[in-house]
């Protein structure tokens, strides 16, 4: 099932006995299992309801043990456990020893008062094991898979919504060229956006300009708008401000260089058909991401992209030989980036 509709189910009061969670999103599982815990205890019998372990070091029959233990003064527990044993792809520890079919055992008989998770950060599950197969034919694999464009700024509009605050889509789209598509540190953004705003108050692109810093990959991105659109005095002015932020000129030809890749990336997976949320997991980049790649794409052509990571992977080895000042080869090569040879028009 998707992450929604298991969001969902809590809400409704609907708490399985057992979950399988995977996928690369890690704040919305994590969020996940603490809304399963606050369902499930309230936050002074916490240390008593909620345990934790880790297939890396815990063996399943010890896990088993205390998921089929009766909980101690409170109605229920939750047992979380971090694996990529059981249900992912990774080889078991020599100093741990896990029986699957005990497991499987377990998932034909759940204990009643037990709320068992199994947090897999893959952004699929091994389907070869038994395990993977038995969980999904249960009903109980959740997915967290990264939000898709729309549903990441829905999300952001959201969070600012439920204190009080209004955040349209265009901060909310400012917010993540800033920011990026971490989770997390959306989440910590949004609330301080939130908080300069005030009770009832709006959170403007503006705002957010003012008060979110852009991160490093982030100016990249902005980095090949302007060289894009051919302003070149602006794409020095945002280099010289990387300069003054202690960004390495050569951490910043490897950025450029994977930006205009994942552009001729995506030219060519658009030919074939691919859809974004596709081109997102071969590429393994972020959804939002990938849109942002493919508008930037279609300022060049094919032949252009392909010249300029040329260009960006001789200045590389110059760099890196000594054959050029980085800080000052970095620059030439964004003033001759104006000529803009090769753009489509």
């Amino acid at each position: 099932m998707e992450s929604k509709q298991a969001f969902k189910e809590i809400r409704d009061g609907q708490i399985r006995p057992m979950y399988i969670c995977f996928g690369t999103e890690s704040y919305r599982m994590n969020e996940f299992a603490e809304r399963l815990a606050a369902t499930v205890a309230e936050p002074e019998h916490r240390d008593m309801a909620i345990v934790r372990f880790d297939t890396a070091e815990h063996s399943l029959d010890a896990i088993l043990e205390e998921a089929e233990t009766m909980p101690f003064l409170v109605p229920s527990k939750l047992v979380l456990v971090r694996d990529s044993v059981l249900f992912g792809s990774a080889k078991e520890s020599a100093k741990t020893e896990h029986r699957p079919e005990r497991l499987l055992e377990y998932m034909r008989r759940p204990f009643e008062t037990t709320v068992l998770v199994f947090m897999v950060p893959h952004d699929k599950l091994d389907e070869r094991k038994k395990t993977s197969k038995a969980a999904k034919q249960d009903g109980i694999v959740v997915n967290f898979s990264p939000l898709g464009p729309d549903e990441l700024l829905q999300w952001v509009s959201g969070r600012a919504a439920k204190q009080g605050r209004t955040l349209d889509r265009q901060a909310a789209e400012e917010l993540i060229r800033r920011a990026g598509t971490e989770m997390g540190a959306l989440s910590a953004d949004t609330d301080k956006l939130c908080l300069h705003a005030g009770e009832g108050g709006t959170v403007t692109a503006a705002s957010v300009a003012e008060l979110v810093p852009a991160g490093v990959e982030q100016s990249v991105f902005k980095l090949t708008e302007e060289i894009a659109s051919l302003r070149t005095d602006k794409a020095i002015a945002l280099y010289h401000d990387l300069l003054r932020r202690r960004e390495e000129p050569i951490k910043l030809t490897a950025l450029l260089v994977r930006q205009f890749r994942n552009m001729l990336y995506v030219k060519e997976l658009g030919k074939q058909g691919y859809s974004p949320q596709q081109m997102a997991g071969q590429l393994g980049m972020h959804p939002y991401g990938v849109k942002v790649t493919a508008e930037q794409a279609k300022a060049f052509s094919i032949e252009r992209l392909t010249a300029l990571l040329g260009g960006l992977a001789e200045l590389d080895y110059e760099m890196k030989t000594g054959r050029v000042d980085k800080t000052l080869g970095l620059e030439l090569w964004l003033l001759r980036t104006g000529s803009g040879a090769g753009m489509k028009v």
